[in-house]
């Protein structure tokens, strides 16, 4: 049976690779524009191209040497250690499968959005067609390389058979769980997610607050206007954050919560088994969130095919029709595995008694109807049809200051609804199936990300889309249809990073269970090692939240006084009757800044649970995780949220209301953007690689403490 599930995930994923690479050669056989939009669409291009080349160098240092270190680490496992060769192989291939997500997605979207741009020259179905296209192509790379890389290392280093003969030989279960091997690959998915998030975020918030602030407040011109340096930058850094950095970042969900309910279910197989029984019931526990995410690349495809519409109104039922055709696909499949496969973990690591395996579904179902319910409720918190955002708006009446104390407010009441629906569903997923039950939630919640990142990518193509309409000058109706898209590209963009927390939160909780079994600790508030862990864990999304604020701070300056000079040196550039601004020298700018200032936040996520425990032992990063999760989770709400409500409080003045663009309503609203820029695009988001990175190098890393 292990082997039977692990060549058809394998089939499932090399079908999703060519699924991908199939839409890609579709869209790129579109027309592509006239010459301006061409020209344009290039230098966006260049510019994507060049950063991420500049920063996978420096990354290629990082896992070098990382890869080296892993190397020489102990490969021991009857003592529990399982470094060496064998996880520093898995770490490499878990970094090249995320940087080759990233860097295919960033790709085909830099490509996709003049296509965009030109289809809705003929209409706005057409229009769709291509951008979301555009998004499924880095959803379905993703999930197919996550699934792929999974798959090989599961047949290459997990063998049931001998497992079962080992434990029944008087192995201990808890040092024969060479899954743990395996879980090298979401190390190497976790590293190159955080510098891709937190580059990536610096990036485009350096350029957007550099180019709003300059442009919109100072200079008084439109946004995507050719006549501000910062523009091309902006764009460039859509695609860098919004898809490159999204991308690596549910890469590293996916596969942590996949590997972590592997990890787990190895340490709940029930004890007393011999012989086929033994073999069967661990192949089960081992495969079941495998075959499950396997299922999933398969909704996700079968749900795009219910986005279409050349209706305005129903742009955003179009999209959301999809991701629920994919869950209702996923629910019925993940009943079929889950009668087949009938996964049965024991209640506890040890124990003969078991849980039922519809416990175990019922698990599924609760993770993947909360990641639903968690998106909606970002929606509500963010759009700018809602009363939230509105409210923001009329507070921006009264100047900046109004708007940055309702948003801040805004954001903080935000937490509330996800943490109580999170807490809930920890809760009876505990109740239903144990620690598997919270670990297959966590997976059921992300089985679906072919689609769900693809509704989420479709975004920045939009928002890139309508700034080459506005910047190679196009009809209105033109615009207006780039406009539609953008508009509801940031509702979906709102709602992925709701998805995104809540499955950062989940899946950071599943790797938590996985280190408890592997640390073999108790966990008490009364041991002081846990509480000073505990302390120390809560304040790390702060003092990491801080580093990667002052670091947009600093790039934005320098953003700020180049646009700056470049108005006051070049002729004519401000009032459009001169010479040519300078982008590359603002695409430099970002370059820079990003690969100067990731560095700092990157070192602190790996390096904090390894001197904690080094120092401390065990028990302190145990409270140093929990208290990270805790603390991580509610930042990246708030800061999600309240960047989100900030930004659609603006559009909302934009489209009309409260006096307009130019009004001085919609100056205190642009400054509250600006604010809320680092919190949605930079901070924000990579609290949730933080909250896993810091739990995967302490559970790598442990036979040090």
């Amino acid at each position: 049976m292990y082997l039977l599930w692990n060549i058809l995930s394998l089939v499932i994923a090399v079908a999703g690779l060519a699924y991908a690479v199939n839409a890609f050669k579709q869209i790129q056989a579109k027309d592509a524009g006239d010459d301006v939009m061409q020209k344009i669409a290039k230098a966006i291009q260049d510019g994507g191209k060049a950063f991420l080349h500049a920063e996978y160098k420096y990354l290629s240092v990082f896992v070098v040497t990382v890869f080296v270190l892993l190397a020489m680490g102990k490969d021991d496992p009857a003592a529990g250690s399982y470094l060496g060769i064998k996880t520093a192989v898995a770490f490499l291939v878990g970094a090249l499968a995320s940087g080759t997500a990233g860097y295919f997605g960033m790709h085909c979207a830099t490509r996709s959005a003049v296509r965009t741009t030109q289809a809705a020259k003929s209409s706005l179905g057409a229009a769709l067609d291509i951008a979301f296209k555009s998004g499924t192509v880095m959803g379905m790379t993703v999930v197919s390389l996550g699934l792929l890389g999974i798959t090989i290392l599961m047949l290459s280093y997990v063998s049931p058979e001998a497992a079962a003969q080992a434990i029944e030989a008087g192995g201990k279960t808890d040092a024969l769980n060479v899954v743990n091997y395996v879980l090298g690959f979401s190390f190497g998915a976790s590293s190159i997610a955080l510098f891709a998030r937190v580059g990536g975020g610096i990036y485009t918030k350096a350029a957007d607050v550099g180019g709003d602030l300059v442009g919109k407040v100072e200079a008084g011109i439109p946004e995507d206007d050719p006549r501000n340096p910062a523009t091309i930058a902006d764009n460039v850094g859509d695609n860098v954050g919004d898809v490159a950095g999204m991308g690596a970042d549910l890469f590293e969900s996916y596969v942590g919560a996949i590997i972590s309910t592997a990890i787990i279910g190895f340490s709940l197989v029930p004890s007393g088994l011999t012989g086929d029984a033994h073999v069967s019931a661990i192949s089960s526990l081992l495969m079941y969130p495998i075959a499950l995410a396997a299922m999933g690349v398969i909704a996700s495809v079968l749900g795009t095919f219910r986005v279409k519409t050349d209706d305005e109104s129903k742009l955003s039922s179009a999209l959301f029709g999809g991701l629920l055709a994919a869950s209702a696909a996923l629910v019925i499949g993940a009943a079929a595995i889950t009668m087949a496969m009938q996964p049965a973990p024991a209640v506890a690591p040890g124990a003969s008694e078991t849980v039922s395996h519809w416990n175990v579904f019922l698990s599924v179902i609760i993770g993947l109807v909360a990641g639903i319910i968690i998106g909606h409720v970002t929606e509500y918190y963010t759009s700018e049809k809602k009363a939230p955002a509105q409210t923001i708006a009329q507070q921006s009446e009264t100047g900046a200051a109004t708007n940055i104390i309702h948003g801040l407010a805004t954001g903080m009441a935000s937490t509330w609804i996800p943490t109580v629906l999170l807490a809930l569903a920890v809760y009876y997923c505990n109740e239903l199936a144990g620690m598997y039950g919270i670990c297959v939630a966590a997976v059921g919640m992300l089985s679906t990300l072919g689609i769900s990142l693809g509704i989420d990518a479709f975004g920045p193509v939009a928002d890139n889309a309508g700034g080459l309409a506005e910047m190679s000058h196009q009809p209105p109706e033109v615009r207006e249809r780039t406009d539609s898209l953008d508009a509801t590209g940031n509702t979906t963009a709102a709602i992925g990073k709701g998805f995104a927390i809540g499955s950062a939160a989940l899946t950071a909780l599943a790797l938590f269970s996985a280190y408890k079994v592997a640390a073999g600790v108790s966990l008490g508030l009364e041991d002081a090692k846990v509480v000073m862990g505990l302390l120390v864990g809560a304040m790390l999304p702060f003092a990491f939240s801080a580093m990667a604020m002052k670091a947009v701070g600093k790039a934005a300056n320098a953003m700020v006084e180049e646009v700056r000079r470049q108005f006051r040196e070049i002729p004519g550039l401000k009032e459009g009757t001169g010479g040519e601004a300078d982008y590359e020298r603002c695409v430099d700018i970002s370059t820079k800044g990003a690969l100067r200032e990731m560095v700092g936040p990157g070192v602190l996520a790996v390096a904090a649970p390894i001197v904690m425990g080094m120092a401390f032992g065990k028990e302190a990063v145990g409270g140093l995780l929990a208290g990270a999760t805790s603390a991580g989770v509610m930042m990246a709400l708030f800061m999600a949220n309240a960047g989100g409500a900030w930004d659609n409080a603006k559009k909302y003045i934009e489209s009309g209301a409260l006096g307009g663009k130019g009004s001085e309503a919609h100056k205190a609203a642009v400054q509250g953007d600006t604010v809320g820029d680092p919190f949605k695009d930079t901070a924000g988001p990579s609290i949730n690689i933080l909250m896993k990175l810091m739990t995967i190098a302490a559970l790598v890393a442990l036979p040090l403490f």
